[in-house]
């Protein structure tokens, strides 16, 4: 089987009987790859410093992004995050899945981003 075939079938797992900490593992997993394969967007991504809280209500993250990777990955909120994303763990995993697109998620109102415009901008990055 080749490393293709296999991030095919990874990309089509459904995250409905993941835990959330696994769809964020998954989504960072994807950055990471992409970072890995794209060096333009690497050099793009590579002087960005940004903290990022995911707030799903029930249970919260929070990341943080520096050297074009995901450097901290905890439960729990930070008190000062550059960037606040707000949603369901259902609504997460279909962003990631890709059955859920993240700005018809943001339009809904699926998802609520709190930051700086150019901050959030960083987020389409991930997905």
């Amino acid at each position: 089987m080749t490393d293709e075939m296999t991030q095919q079938e990874a990309s089509s797992e459904t995250t409905e009987e993941l835990t959330s900490r696994e769809i964020i593992q998954k989504m960072i997993d994807k950055f990471g790859r992409r970072m890995a394969k794209d060096e333009k967007a690497r050099a793009e991504v590579e002087p960005i410093v940004k903290t990022l809280n995911i707030d799903l209500g029930d249970e919260t993250f929070n990341l943080k992004l520096e050297h074009a990777e995901v450097t901290v990955f905890e439960e729990g909120l930070l008190e000062q995050a550059d960037i606040t994303l707000k949603t369901t763990k259902e609504y997460l995993g279909q962003i990631v899945d890709g059955t859920l697109r993240p700005m018809r998620a943001y339009v809904t109102k699926k998802i609520v981003i709190k930051g700086k415009i150019e901050d959030i901008m960083h987020l389409k990055k991930m997905f």
